[in-house]
């Protein structure tokens, strides 16, 4: 396979997981801005996806309709749902010979419901709710049209590994909004915010199979860190990256393997040997600023070994 088309699909995968990632998250915060109407901000989630000024920020933080439109449609943020599906939808365009013809179809339909003024109007006045659960639908049906069209080939292994480095990035990412908003509450207190964390993860079922009784702090973060179960758990998206890594064994020079290999296990024993204490916030926030640079580092690794970008 060429390089670039390697990286195009790894790049067309980070930005389809980053979309429906956002999206998930966006939702739930709009759910909870209804749920808790006089207290509720916008602030640390537009902060991280917003790519606005400190006092834009604070200007919109309890505006949710325009905070929608930031993090959804607007073309200027180049965080916004809109954004990552114009990209991902032009890595597609690049390798349409290298993807199944239902793919694209897909990606392109996806590019046009974000775009169409009827589901915009909906977002800014009408039922947002209505108008994300379309394009985590459209979203959905992307992930099964690549799960039953493509083949098991090279191309299928840089899509997952793009797809999961992306989600321990966004899990981390969603784990540190959490964190600043539970500032100055205790770690073993239970919190709608733990909850709401959960949503966004798509893990809330599983964690009320899993755990009888009120929703603890410890529990959730030993849930999205380490339970190789969970789909959106850091230690299982890392897991997931080494199984398509080492899928590449074949196709990749000796020396590149092992560095990737090297990286990417470095990475995980990090997690899984790690002696932070799950009750210290301000620890746990510098856990997962380590694992989002470590993630970066796995994706540069990617970018010169594989790619042949400097």
């Amino acid at each position: 396979m060429l390089s670039r088309v390697a990286d195009a699909v790894f790049w067309m995968a980070r930005y389809m997981e980053r979309t429906n990632g956002l999206l998930r998250v966006i939702r739930t915060n709009y759910i909870a801005s209804q749920d808790e109407v006089k207290d509720f901000s916008w602030q640390t989630i537009l902060e991280v996806y917003g790519n606005l000024k400190p006092e834009a920020v604070a200007e919109m933080a309890h505006q949710s309709a325009r905070a929608l439109e930031c993090l959804v449609i607007d073309k200027e943020n180049p965080s916004s749902v809109i954004h990552n599906i114009r990209f991902a939808r032009e890595n597609a365009r690049a390798v349409q010979d290298h993807i199944t013809k239902e793919v694209w179809q897909c990606l392109n339909d996806f590019y046009h419901l974000v775009r169409d003024e009827h589901l915009q109007e909906l977002l800014r006045f009408g039922d947002p709710v209505s108008a994300m659960d379309l394009l985590n639908k459209q979203g959905m049906t992307y992930y099964g049209v690549v799960d039953t069209t493509m083949s098991r080939s090279e191309d299928f292994c840089f899509l997952n590994i793009g797809k999961y480095l992306e989600r321990a990035i966004l899990t981390a990412d969603i784990l540190q909004i959490k964190l600043r908003e539970l500032q100055g509450e205790e770690a073993n207190t239970e919190s709608p915010g733990w909850r709401y964390l959960l949503y966004s993860l798509a893990g809330y079922e599983w964690y009320l199979k899993n755990n009888r009784g009120n929703i603890q702090t410890p529990l959730v973060l030993r849930q999205v860190l380490y339970d190789m179960h969970f789909p959106h758990a850091i230690a299982y998206c890392l897991g997931q990256v080494n199984r398509y890594a080492e899928r590449l064994r074949p196709f990749a020079l000796p020396e590149t393997f092992r560095q990737t290999e090297f990286i990417i296990g470095k990475v995980m024993s990090d997690i899984k040997y790690s002696t932070t204490d799950l009750s210290d916030l301000a620890a746990l926030d510098q856990l997962f600023q380590d694992i989002k640079n470590n993630c970066y580092h796995i994706g540069n690794s990617f970018n010169q070994l594989y790619f042949g970008n400097s």
